[in-house]
C-alpha cells in the first residue's frame, strides 16, 4: 500500500506492507482522507512525538473511512460502517485504531469533512468542558483561535453557553473571520492592551476560563487576564514551551492552571474522552452546527504540497488529504 512516511532522507511517499490483521479491540480502516496537524510537521522533519516518530513511522493523525476487518474485541463496529477516528499511521491505504477512538460519520457528512473532525472534538471538549469545567454564562478565551482546533473551540464554547466568547490571532485576516465561529470579540496578542481588552470585556474581573495553545511569553499575560478563581487550561506551546511565568499574580488570583496532553494519555484515557464527546456535544455534530471549514484538499500524491500550505500559515481552517 501507499503511505506516507518519514525515512532516513526525509518524508516521502513509499510503498510498504498492508498492517496486519486486527487484534483484539483493533479495526481496520480503508482510509479516504486524512486531516493534517502541526504536530505532523515536526514528525516529517525526524521529531517525535509522545512515543511515535523515526524512520519508518508512517505520520498522520487523524483520518476518515471505512470498517475494512474488525478484530475478536472491537465493540460496536463492522465492516463497512463509515467512520472518523484519530490515532497513528492515519496517512496511508489502511490504518489501525482502537474500536474505542472511532467516530460513526454522520449520513449525509463526506470523508473530507469527517476528516477534519476528531482531533479538535476531542481536544477542545476535553480542555472546555471536562478541564475547564466551563459553565453557561461564564466568560472564554481562546489563545490561538485561527486554528483548526481553536475554531471547534470558539463554537463548543459557544454551543455550552458561554458569554462572552473572546478569540485571539496575530492574523488580521484570520482575526476578522472569528466572528463566524462564535467569537464575541477577537483580539490580537502580540498587542500590548489585548489583557486590558479582555478585562474590559468581562468587566473588569478578567475571563473565567482560557485555553492556551499558544504559551511562551503569553503565559504572565493569560494571568493577568484570568479572573480570581479562573482556570487556565494548557492545551499547546507554539509560542514556546519556556518562559517567565508570573506566580505572584498565579497565587494571588488563586488560578486554576491544568496541562493536558495525548501523548501520555492511557487507551482508557482516550477512549472516555470518546465517549464524552458522543455523550454530550454528538448531536450539535450531527445537525451540523459543530464544523469547521476545509482551506484545501489536496490529491495523496501531492501530501508534500499540503505540508508546504501548511507550513506557510496562510490558511484558515483544516487542510485535508485525499486518498
Amino acid at each position: 500500500m501507499k503511505a506516507y512516511i518519514f525515512a532516513t532522507g526525509g518524508a516521502a511517499v513509499a510503498d510498504i506492507p498492508e498492517p496486519a490483521a486486527p487484534q483484539g479491540p483493533q479495526v481496520l480502516i480503508r482510509v479516504h482522507a486524512c486531516g493534517l496537524n502541526r504536530a505532523d510537521i515536526g514528525m516529517t522533519k525526524g521529531h517525535a512525538h509522545g512515543a511515535a516518530g523515526g524512520p519508518g513511522t508512517v505520520l498522520g493523525m487523524e483520518w476518515a473511512g471505512e470498517v475494512a476487518a474488525v478484530g475478536p474485541e472491537a465493540r460496536g463496529i463492522a465492516v463497512g460502517d463509515r467512520v472518523m477516528g484519530s490515532g497513528a499511521a492515519a496517512f496511508a491505504d489502511y490504518t489501525l485504531a482502537d474500536h474505542g477512538r472511532l467516530f460513526p460519520i454522520p449520513g449525509g457528512m463526506s470523508f473530507e469533512d469527517a476528516a477534519t473532525l476528531p482531533l479538535a472534538l476531542t481536544t477542545m471538549h476535553n480542555a472546555i468542558v471536562t478541564n475547564g469545567l466551563l459553565q453557561a454564562g461564564q466568560s472564554v478565551l481562546i489563545q490561538g483561535a485561527s486554528s483548526g482546533v481553536g475554531l471547534m473551540a470558539l463554537q463548543i464554547a459557544k454551543l455550552k453557553g458561554a458569554k462572552p466568547v473572546i478569540g485571539s490571532s496575530t492574523d488580521a485576516t484570520r482575526r476578522g473571520q472569528l466572528g463566524r465561529f462564535g467569537a464575541d470579540l477577537a483580539i490580537d496578542s502580540r498587542d500590548p492592551a489585548w489583557v486590558e481588552q479582555a478585562l474590559a470585556a468581562t468587566g473588569g474581573q478578567g475571563v473565567d476560563l482560557i485555553i492556551d495553545q499558544v504559551s511562551g511569553k503569553l503565559a504572565s499575560q493569560n494571568l493577568r487576564a484570568t479572573k480570581v478563581l479562573g482556570r487556565i487550561v494548557n492545551v499547546g506551546r507554539l509560542g514556546g514551551s519556556h518562559a517567565d511565568f508570573d506566580f505572584d499574580t498565579h497565587a494571588a488570583r488563586r488560578i486554576t492552571y491544568v496541562g493536558v496532553t495525548f501523548r501520555t494519555r492511557s487507551i482508557e484515557e482516550i477512549r472516555a474522552i470518546f465517549r464524552a464527546v458522543r455523550d454530550d456535544i454528538w448531536p450539535a455534530v450531527e445537525n451540523g452546527q459543530l464544523k469547521l471549514p476545509i482551506d484545501r484538499v489536496f490529491p495523496f500524491a501531492d501530501i508534500a504540497d499540503a505540508f508546504a500550505h501548511m507550513e506557510a500559515n496562510r490558511h484558515l481552517g483544516k487542510i485535508v488529504v485525499r486518498l
